[in-house]
């Protein structure tokens, strides 16, 4: 009988990962899945991590000069070796971080899908042409690349948040260095196997355009705090975030922060109640409750609470919960233990508060290493307390209003701001979630749930959440600096501003 630690191995291999990358580590890496160790990598130092950004930074040299559209077809190349192992890397995916087959297969397309888009954006990376106020001069600004960007990344999507950053940076002239979780290393090494099969088709991809850092918090110290890197791309907890951002403002550097979302959503008495129920499901029990999207509040007009809570109710009790592997099964493991003791902590906040709970016991399943739970509803009387914190587990408080204005303000009286949506067939309670006056999230959805983005729209949110914008719109400009330009076909030499300087 074959164990996950022997699928790994065989994965590894046919993705084009060395056996002795995965074998004799001093970093053990495990399955949420079992909670077994299923293989051993080995950690970078923090003097080795100094010199990979060094040579991340003479690839970055040699890739800026490259013309953008042939520095597209290398993402075109890498989005075609991911289409190729789409299959196996997703199932790495699942075996990994504890994704359902059809979410770690889904995150995999995430990641050609934004290689698709940035092979077209490598033909429009546009600059404007500005009206000069002085006769015959001639006023554009112009982008280009930044230097060896740094991306950290987070468990819960091992390869495709690298995946939204690392496209667009390679387009934009950027040399990518990539320090994934510590939870979730060998979907990273299979990502950049497969960049390296990409390049050794494009013919003259400089060395080192992507690197890959295998280590602990120190390591991705060492990136944050290197000089030779202008931008970190970092994703995770409002924690980290407090301590990675004024680390890279200190040296006035950049950083695209993703981090915290306590997502909510409002159901209007209007609203689709089916198609409430439905959205408000996944968005709240997917991935076990583990993205920064899931849905942690729902506020549900008193006229409506009753047939919803019911409801809601069942589409819980009907979820399939075990191993991700299994068809039929919807919601997998959480991470580890920690996440469990988070998830039970918050529930007994809850319950001391008043709240009464529906789930959130733990499920059998796994071995005594892994932590499965079936996702909890919490009614609760008030909206404070535990209600205002983001559990990365599948908890959804759920509370009444009894007018928009106060739902509003409640979806946004917690520090962060990430994603929202309403429920409504009321065309003036949409516009108006959606105004100046309506959320305060990065992302505002009308008759959806709070998760699912698409790479099309730029992803990020606001207040805790960090304010970073990745994948689409015009989030590639975060990756570039800009430069305004003058050009003076004149004989004359006319200041702005009507000054005048004559000598």
């Amino acid at each position: 009988m074959t164990t996950i630690a022997d699928d790994v191995t065989a994965l590894l291999a046919r993705l084009g990962v060395d056996a002795s990358e995965i074998a004799t580590g001093d970093m053990a890496v495990t399955t949420p899945i079992t909670g077994d160790v299923i293989a051993r990598v080995s950690a970078i130092s923090v003097d080795a991590t100094n010199n990979r950004v060094d040579e991340a930074n003479d690839a970055y040299l040699a890739w800026r000069t490259v013309p953008a559209p042939r520095r597209g077809e290398l993402v075109r190349l890498l989005g075609k070796e991911l289409r190729a192992v789409k299959e196996d890397l997703g199932k790495l995916v699942t075996l990994e971080a504890g994704k359902i087959v059809s979410e770690g297969e889904g995150e995999v397309q995430e990641m050609i899908d934004i290689c698709d888009f940035a092979v077209g954006l490598s033909r429009q990376l546009y600059g404007l042409t500005i009206a000069s106020e002085r006769a015959e001069h001639r006023m554009m600004e112009t982008w280009h690349p930044l230097g060896a960007v740094g991306v950290i990344s987070a468990f819960n999507f091992p390869v495709a948040v690298w995946a939204w950053n690392a496209a667009l940076a390679f387009v934009c002239g950027n040399a990518v260095i990539w320090k994934p979780s510590e939870k979730t290393p060998l979907t990273a090494l299979a990502c950049e196997a497969a960049f390296q099969r990409a390049a050794v088709r494009f013919g003259d991809a400089p060395e080192n355009l992507l690197t890959v850092l295998i280590g602990e918090r120190d390591v991705g110290g060492a990136l944050v705090d290197h000089p030779l890197v202008p931008l970190v791309s970092a994703t995770g907890s409002t924690r980290m975030g407090r301590e990675v951002g004024p680390r890279i403002a200190k040296r006035f550097a950049r950083s695209i922060l993703e981090l915290g979302g306590n997502n909510a959503c409002i159901i209007c008495p209007s609203a689709d109640l089916d198609l409430a129920v439905r959205g408000v499901a996944f968005s709240a029990m997917g991935t076990a409750g583990q993205r920064c999207t899931t849905m942690r509040r729902a506020f549900v007009h008193r006229s409506v609470y009753d047939v919803f809570i019911a409801s809601l109710k069942a589409a819980y009790s009907s979820v399939t919960i075990g191993d991700p592997r299994a068809d039929g099964n919807l919601v997998g493991p959480l991470i580890d233990k920690p996440a469990y003791d988070a998830m039970e902590n918050a529930l007994k906040r809850a319950g001391d508060a008043g709240g009464v709970v529906y789930g959130g016991e733990r499920v059998k399943a796994g071995g005594a290493d892994a932590y499965y739970v079936k996702p909890a509803i919490v009614e609760m009387p008030q909206h404070t307390g535990v209600v205002l914190e983001e559990t990365f587990a599948p908890i959804l408080y759920v509370l009444k209003y009894d007018d928009l204005t106060e739902a509003i303000d409640m979806q946004n009286a917690v520090g962060a701001g990430l994603s929202s949506s309403i429920f409504t067939t009321d065309m003036r309670e949409a516009e108006r979630f959606i105004s100046a006056s309506g959320s305060d999230c990065g992302i505002a959805n009308v008759n959806i749930g709070t998760s699912g983005a698409e790479i099309g729209g730029a992803f990020g949110g606001e207040k805790e959440t960090g304010g970073g914008r990745e994948s689409g719109s015009d989030a590639w400009k975060g990756y570039m600096r800009r430069a305004t330009n003058t050009i003076n076909f004149s004989r004359e030499l006319p200041l702005a501003q009507g000054v005048k300087f004559d000598v």
